[in-house]
């Protein structure tokens, strides 16, 4: 039970740090803010911003997935649905955010409006397809290359939909882009 306490502490104290970060951001710019002053901010040490996310790119990037063990990437990702299980993803991380005051959604523009933070993100996205790729091989109809390759389309893939979000302002719910541009990938896993 203490264990399950101090996650839940960390967990809180985490996102404390991300919503300062991002108030600073969102007020200065990326490069205008400091460590020092999000842990300011934050009333944590500058020492606590390093240990929880190392740079200040990884701010941005860190969240819930970074966390999860492989069990529960496993059971998370449904291999003869990976389009399904990445959509069901987005909807219910962008349900969370509705009843949440602030958008789950704002740390993302960041990816796009900061080359560091893009490059961080690019970076955590290879982590995902390494940590993927051999739920992928368990495909019967899959071998290694084509688990890794597939894998990379699905993740970089879902990378793109979240930008075009971004290019057209936010217009629709994440959601929907990451359905519209995962579709080709889909038809291909249907064909299959």
């Amino acid at each position: 039970m203490a264990t399950g306490l101090r996650e839940r502490r960390r967990v809180k104290a985490r996102r404390a740090i991300q919503e300062c970060a991002l108030d600073l951001f969102d007020e200065r710019g990326f490069a205008a803010v400091t460590i020092e002053e999000i842990a300011a901010a934050a009333e944590v040490s500058p020492s606590s911003v390093y240990r929880y996310f190392g740079t200040k790119e990884g701010i941005i990037v860190a969240d819930e997935f970074d966390s999860l063990s492989d069990t529960a990437l496993d059971e998370l990702l449904d291999v003869r649905d990976p389009v399904g299980s990445m959509l069901r993803i987005v909807v219910e991380y962008e349900a969370g955010g509705q009843a949440a005051e602030r958008s789950p959604w704002r740390r993302v523009r960041w990816f796009f409006k900061e080359p560091t933070v893009r490059m961080a993100v690019c970076a955590a996205l290879d982590r995902a397809a390494g940590r993927i790729t051999p739920i992928m091989a368990r495909r019967e109809d899959l071998t290694e290359t084509q688990a890794r390759v597939v894998t990379n389309a699905l993740v970089f893939g879902y990378f793109a939909a979240p930008e075009q979000w971004y290019l057209d302002d936010g217009k629709h719910p994440i959601a929907t882009y990451v359905d519209d541009g995962l579709e080709p990938l889909r038809r291909i896993w249907s064909a299959g």
